[in-house]
């Protein structure tokens, strides 16, 4: 492909470049295809990592097997969105493709109605337990990583609207923005960007509610995998006062926003003003060659075409000051930054107006401008919540109960926590540890839709014999020997 796509000097061509004439379509007898290639690696990391028996041992909500285990249920709905299914109904697809089931060894799988009905079947201690059987198996995946990856687990908290048009949905409720659905908790860890606790609430409720209890869970999961530091951050609805003296007496490092009240900004101005340092804000990105000239920014023309109000950020800088949230029986440290905006219409300006953004932390250490660079970051929670809603799928809430929803939910977000764990088995141990490394970290970081295409919509052929179940890949691409690495070591012992 490097030659075929190497850089030439073209003549004039007489034709176009699609020339393929006289295209026949046959069906094979001997040769059977499957487009979801990756799907049979997805499944032997599901059996590697021990997922396939904590599943069946810890979730009871069928009282016989005839003939599917909750297993079954679960990673059948998993399966389908890794397979580019979109809804339930999508899982009909797989049923009736016969290689598809001939590559995971199925008679059968269970079609959508049953699969709906099992969803109806969780009540909250059954969404927990499967919660919980997730949670166990990422233990086990956490700890295969190298040291380095325990020296500090960040996790995230933030809610994000659910719309849905349907109106006989029991739960669903009109939110702040005029919205009907629901209003899920998402609870992270940003080093990975999995989804540690997924809670489904009504769509009227706060978006910290039950935040704190949901904290402390996901504290407990990270002190068990052996991490060393343990830091919470969320935006100015998660500030989660009456709670913080107990988390900084567990030696917890929190970063919350708080909102910008009246006596906060009066502290703020009587601030003098050598309390306040410049704030520089790093590059978005480095050149790697040369700086281009800019384009023309046609929408700035506009806006003084037409004589636009907007607002232009001049400048930013950052203090500090000692504040006691009532609820609280200490004082913590409050970072606060201050952005002289101006306010212009078309190319008039009109004048400056000051305002300020507040960060509560117990960190009395690092500094102040950092503070507000790791506060910042939370802001990639927001991309892992964008890809759950439109790459994944997870909050379509295609069933007709609030419990129903939430178990789907956790069943589709799988989904991307075995996109996780895959690329957490990567190695990057070797000769060639460093490209290794980037290449995981590119896996971990990867939209889920470029997961897909990149490890998921391999053409294989499926060749079964006595012994094996062979993949036969039929074509190329980029990360195949990412891929094929993977699942060479997913055939190792998974140690600690």
């Amino acid at each position: 492909m490097a030659r075929r796509l190497r850089p030439r000097n073209w003549k004039a061509q007489p034709t176009p470049m699609y020339r393929a004439r006289h295209i026949q379509y046959e069906h094979s007898d001997r040769m059977r295809g499957l487009v979801s290639g990756g799907i049979g690696a997805m499944h032997q990391l599901a059996q590697h990592t021990g997922l396939v028996d904590a599943i069946d041992r810890h979730v009871e909500v069928l009282k016989v097997h005839l003939p599917y285990h909750e297993s079954d249920h679960v990673l059948g709905i998993a399966y389908n969105v890794l397979c580019g299914g979109t809804c339930l109904q999508d899982i009909e697809q797989r049923r009736q493709d016969e290689v598809y089931l001939d590559a995971l060894s199925a008679q059968r799988i269970p079609d959508p109605t049953t699969a709906g009905d099992f969803c109806r079947r969780f009540d909250e201690p059954a969404i927990e337990a499967l919660q919980g059987a997730i949670n166990e198996t990422r233990l086990r995946v956490w700890r295969a990583q190298p040291a380095a990856f325990f020296d500090e687990a960040i996790i995230d908290a933030d809610g994000t609207l659910a719309e849905t048009t349907g109106q006989c949905k029991e739960g669903m409720d009109i939110a702040y923005t005029s919205v009907w659905g629901y209003h899920p908790l998402v609870v992270s860890l940003a080093n990975t960007q999995e989804p540690l606790f997924l809670v489904n609430r009504s769509g009227n409720r706060p978006s910290s509610e039950g935040a704190a209890a949901r904290f402390d869970q996901a504290r407990a999961l990270s002190e068990a995998a052996g991490f060393r530091r343990v830091t919470f951050r969320g935006d100015t609805d998660f500030s989660q006062t009456e709670h913080l003296d107990r988390w900084d007496a567990a030696q917890v490092r929190f970063i919350f926003g708080y909102d910008a009240r009246a006596n906060l900004i009066a502290a703020a101005e009587a601030l003098p003003e050598q309390a306040w340092t410049r704030l520089e804000r790093p590059p978005a990105y480095v050149v790697q060659t040369h700086p281009r000239e800019r384009p023309t920014n046609v929408k700035a023309a506009i806006i003084v075409e037409r004589e636009f109000k907007t607002l232009r950020l001049e400048a930013e800088a950052v203090a500090e000051f000692a504040y006691q949230p009532v609820a609280c029986a200490q004082p913590y440290r409050m970072v606060v930054v201050r952005k002289n905006i101006s306010v212009e219409q078309g190319d008039q300006r009109l004048f400056d107006e000051i305002r300020y953004f507040f960060y509560l932390t117990n960190d009395h250490e690092t500094p102040a401008a950092d503070v507000v660079f790791l506060a910042n970051d939370r802001c990639h929670q927001e991309n892992l919540i964008d890809q759950l809603k439109h790459g994944v799928g997870a909050t379509r809430m295609p069933v007709d109960t609030l419990l129903s929803n939430w178990a789907y939910m956790v069943m589709a977000a799988l989904a991307w926590t075995l996109k996780a764990w895959f690329a957490l088995r990567l190695p990057e141990t070797g000769r060639w540890a460093a490209r290794y490394a980037a290449e995981k970290h590119a896996v971990l970081r990867m939209e889920f839709k470029a997961f897909l295409h990149a490890f998921m919509l391999i053409p294989v052929q499926i060749v079964r014999t006595s012994r094996r179940l062979v993949f036969r890949l039929l074509a190329w691409n980029p990360w195949q020997a990412v891929f094929l690495r993977g699942f060479d070591q997913l055939h190792q012992p998974l140690r600690a």
